[in-house]
């Protein structure tokens, strides 16, 4: 205990040189002589071992759940086989065209959670679904077309450029910039579970029944191919099917197709074609495993907001030493979307066609890193 204790106290010395470092590099601020002098002193090693200690207090340590009971039929499941990855209709995805909302839909509330504006409706047919304004609509759409072609269990979701909502509040608490007309709100994501089920949990990266098997190896490989970055627990979610089966998906997929981790600014992290264009996907690879260049470390920037800077570096292992051979699996799988359903899916998006093709080009060219391992 002393020893942890002290190794803390070298920590707050140790983020004090690193916030002293940083604010001198980039705005100029002149420390005190005594305080630089006292982190240039400061050894690397030491720095390194007590930020160690505060990412590792900061997880949390959770309760390791049960492994999975290979061939029991009430097992929960993370992935299911596909089928004919080919015949699949990334259109329409897993709810097909017979489940897209009945428009137009009506106000339920606002949901003041997360990020990103949203709030609840109901279809036309009663039907209810989360409504989600800004920035991560339309990525989110196509990910999670991609994520159901190669079996990981997803949300319903369908992009609507121009929704028209009855009984609009004539002022949102979040999503003023989107409202074009009364009743009437741009670029909305539509998102509701299949079947209908409620939210029964969350589940934890690090601890969970699939840890070390191949279907979790290759969920870990799809947030690399998607540069889906925001890796909290509270984005994933535990359902139960008609079955009593449980079944673990990520929920938010939203920060796709960007920047490989958090950027300077919104606009550059997530739903950025040049920016997922030029980031690098596969940043070694060993005789056994694969480490993917994601989740970058977020810029120094992000240090003003400690926790959320600790939690993006802490998330770093999952694109890290997943096994060689469940990358390939994973790629294999991919591998076997044609190019127009991956357009498809960008076309889901709302994407235009010019911008479809370029990110369709992105996306290939990560499937083709994978089948050459």
């Amino acid at each position: 205990m002393v020893l942890v204790a002290a190794h803390i106290l070298m920590l707050d010395a140790a983020l004090a040189c690193n916030f002293g470092y940083f604010f001198y590099s980039e705005f100029s601020i002149q420390l005190s002589g005594t305080l630089m002098s006292f982190c240039q002193n400061l050894s690397v090693r030491r720095r390194t071992l007590a930020l160690a200690v505060l990412l590792i207090s900061c997880a949390g340590i959770s309760p390791a759940q049960n492994p999975v009971k290979d061939g029991s039929a009430d097992a929960p499941a993370i992935w299911r086989d596909p089928g004919d990855i080919k015949a699949k209709d990334l259109l329409n995805g897993p709810g097909g065209e017979k489940h897209h909302p009945l428009l137009p839909v009506k106000f339920l509330m606002e949901d003041k959670g997360g990020q990103n504006s949203k709030f609840d409706v109901e279809d036309a047919d009663g039907t209810k679904w989360k409504a989600k304004l800004g920035i991560e609509a339309q990525p989110e759409v196509v990910a999670t077309r991609l994520l159901w072609a190669v079996g990981y269990f997803t949300n319903d979701n369908y992009y609507v450029p121009n929704l028209e909502v009855k009984e609009l509040p004539a002022h949102l608490h979040r999503g003023r910039g989107h409202v074009i007309s009364p009743g009437h709100v741009d670029g909305a994501r539509l998102q509701r579970h299949v079947g209908g089920e409620k939210k029964e949990d969350t589940w934890n990266w690090q601890h969970n029944p699939f840890v070390g098997r191949r279907e979790f190896n290759g969920l870990r490989v799809m947030m690399a191919l998607l540069s889906n970055w925001d890796l909290k627990d509270e984005n994933n979610a535990i359902f139960t099917d008609k079955e009593d089966r449980q079944e673990y998906l990520v929920t938010d997929v939203g920060t796709a197709f960007g920047a490989s981790g958090k950027h300077w600014t919104e606009a550059a992290s997530k739903n950025n074609l040049k920016e997922y264009s030029k980031a690098r996907f596969i940043s070694k690879v060993a005789p056994d495993y694969v480490d993917f260049n994601f989740p970058r470390r977020p810029p120094l920037l992000h240090l003003l907001v400690l926790p959320s800077y600790i939690h993006q570096v802490h998330m770093r292992w999952v694109g890290n030493r997943i096994p060689r051979a469940d990358t390939k699996w994973l790629g294999s799988l991919l591998a076997q979307l044609t190019t127009d359903q991956i357009l498809d899916a960008f076309r889901a998006g709302g994407y235009p066609p010019d911008k479809a093709a370029a990110f369709t080009k992105v996306v290939q060219s990560r499937i083709v890193e994978l089948n050459q391992l």
